[in-house]
């Protein structure tokens, strides 16, 4: 597993966010190796691996597993500055590694844009997550529905001691009465095993899973009974693929993300749902 705090090297380590699990090796040369990245920002018309030679693939994952051989790395595609690739590490976030594999960074990369900065890897995953959601079986999920005509979808990744989950929870029923069926993914934060993840899980392996997952959201104690078969851990290894860090984390049908507790009335008016089913 992924963890910045068990990086071997001889060489000068610098984490610069522990939450972020941003850090630096090699820092001077890095340094100045992403500057002169940027100052030749070029976006790429495709991120797919096909179009990265397999020497150069053969290159960076051999680098990368010579200083860190308990990882598992995957070339995604040509990142948007020049010379650099982006490697996605197993259980861990995505790096930006040049192309003889010695420097590499990782952390969110914007483009700069008339007005705004926009995240390249949001961009990127908005057609991943909307390829995704529009083929995936919604089986495995618990899911309330609009009693009327539905307009509008919405996944959530969730835990069931986030205060704002909790809080969004609430306003199910009006988000249902403006026609928006919610479907709930597990995301317990505080990871698999723990605490977080035996009381969704209990959620998720019961008979009326709606019932016990709104109690264990409210706080109930309900008691701890977690099936071998339980979705949870593929929720959770999904919702880091798609660039989810925190709860609760809503994706629309369209792939895009919106990060946090929105109120009902906020989420209603993103879809265009001005007032509530009659």
């Amino acid at each position: 597993m992924w963890n910045p705090h068990s990086i071997r090297n001889s060489k000068a380590l610098t984490i610069l966010n522990q939450d972020s699990i941003l850090f630096n090796i090699n820092f001077l040369s890095a340094k100045l190796t992403f500057a002169a990245g940027l100052a030749a920002l070029v976006l790429s018309s495709s991120l797919a691996t096909a179009d990265v030679p397999s020497a150069v693939v053969n290159t960076i994952t051999d680098k990368l597993t010579s200083g860190r051989s308990d990882l598992r790395y995957s070339v995604i595609g040509r990142a948007p500055i020049e010379g650099f690739y982006e490697v996605q590490v197993e259980n861990g976030p995505v790096l930006y590694v040049s192309a003889n594999g010695e420097h590499f960074f990782d952390g969110s990369l914007y483009q700069v844009k008339a007005g705004q900065f926009v995240n390249v890897r949001d961009m990127r995953l908005n057609d991943e997550r909307e390829a995704l959601f529009a083929t995936r079986s919604t089986s495995d999920m618990i899911i309330f529905k609009p009693a009327g005509q539905t307009k509008a979808v919405m996944n959530v990744f969730t835990d069931v001691d986030c205060g704002y989950c909790r809080k969004l929870h609430r306003e199910v029923p009006e988000l249902n009465a403006f026609g928006i069926e919610v479907r709930y993914l597990a995301y317990p934060r505080a990871g698999i095993p723990s605490e977080s993840y035996n009381k969704i899980a209990t959620a998720w392996c019961a008979y009326d899973k709606q019932d016990i997952f709104t109690r264990v959201k409210n706080g109930e104690n309900i008691p701890t009974a977690v099936c071998d078969d339980n979705p949870v851990a593929e929720h959770f290894a999904l919702g880091r693929e798609l660039g989810v860090s925190g709860t609760p984390s809503i994706i629309l049908m369209d792939g895009t993300m919106i990060p946090g507790y929105q109120p009902a009335a906020d989420l209603a008016k993103i879809f265009g749902l001005e007032k509530p089913n009659s």
